[in-house]
C-alpha cells in the first residue's frame, strides 16, 4: 500500500525573480518524508489569481494533500485566501475567530487592527484555521488543501500544526553507497539492478571531488527486507562501494 501523496505550490513574484530565496519547499519535504507522506510534485506561480486557481485545482484533484506558501499577508498583492474562495467556490469574508486572533494580537503590541491587517482575517468559507504562534496571522485548511504563510519562520510552525493532523504511511528508510566511479561506468548494471529491485527506489547523484568523478549512490524503501536484499545485491555488483 503506498504512502499518502503531496503536492507543494509556491506563490509570489519574489520567489520567480529571485529576489527572495525559497526555503520553504526544503523544510516541507524533510518534514512530510518524516511523516511518510510522499511529496510528488512542487509549482511555483506568481501572484497572479487565475494561476493560482487553476495551480491549485489540478493538484488537488490529483494528490490527497496541498500545500501553498505565500500571499495570506496585509497587502494589496496578497491574494491567496480569494484565489482559494474561487478555486473552491464559496465565499470569503472577514470571520470572527480569525479578526479575535488579530485583535488579541494588536492589542498586546499596542498597535491598531486597521483596515490592512483585518485582510488576514479573511478566510474562505468552509476553511479551518491553522495556528501561528509565531505572528498570530492564521493559514487556514479547506478540504486537502493547506494555506500558509510564505515567511519562512511562520510557515514550518504552521507545517508543525497541521502534519499530525494529516495521516502518513509507513515511514521510508534509506542508504546511502559512495562509489568513485563516474555515472556512465555504472549506469547499465546499477539500471538492471534497479529492474530487479522494482520497488527500491534507486537515485543516482553525480559529484566532482578533486578533480575526480564519483557518485552517490541512494537506495530508498519503506520495505526493510526489501531494502536490505537490494542493498546486499549492490554491494555484490560494486564491492568497492563506501556505505555512508
Amino acid at each position: 500500500m503506498s504512502n499518502p501523496s503531496a503536492a507543494m505550490l509556491v506563490i509570489g513574484d519574489e520567489i520567480l525573480s529571485g529576489r527572495t530565496q525559497d526555503t520553504n519547499t526544503n523544510h516541507l519535504a524533510v518534514s512530510l518524508t518524516n511523516a511518510a507522506i510522499d511529496l510528488k510534485e512542487v509549482r511555483v506561480v506568481s501572484d497572479d489569481q487565475a494561476q493560482i486557481v487553476a495551480a491549485v485545482n489540478e493538484l488537488r484533484a490529483r494528490w490527497d494533500n496541498v500545500f501553498t506558501s505565500g500571499g495570506i499577508g496585509p497587502t494589496h498583492d496578497d491574494i491567496t485566501a480569494d484565489a482559494m474562495a474561487v478555486a473552491f467556490g464559496v465565499g470569503i469574508s472577514v470571520r470572527d475567530d480569525a479578526r479575535a486572533i488579530l485583535q488579541t494580537r494588536s492589542d498586546m503590541l499596542g498597535i491598531e487592527l486597521n483596515e490592512a491587517r483585518l485582510r488576514m482575517a479573511r478566510i474562505p468559507d468552509g476553511a479551518v484555521l491553522i495556528d501561528n504562534p509565531v505572528s498570530g496571522a492564521p493559514g487556514f485548511s479547506i478540504e486537502n488543501v493547506h494555506v500558509m504563510a510564505g515567511v519562512p519562520a511562520i510557515f514550518k510552525a504552521m507545517v508543525a500544526t497541521v502534519l499530525p493532523t494529516l495521516t502518513g504511511g509507513m515511514p521510508v528508510i534509506s542508504k546511502t553507497v559512495r562509489l568513485d566511479m563516474p555515472e556512465g561506468e555504472i549506469a547499465a548494471p546499477l539500471g538492471e539492478l534497479a529492474k530487479r529491485f522494482s520497488e527500491v527506489s534507486m537515485g543516482s547523484y553525480p559529484f566532482v571531488l578533486a578533480g575526480r568523478f564519483g557518485t552517490n549512490i541512494v537506495l530508498r524503501s519503506s520495505d526493510t527486507d526489501l531494502l536490505a536484499a537490494a542493498f546486499d545485491a549492490f554491494i555484490v555488483l560494486f564491492p568497492n562501494g563506501q556505505p555512508q
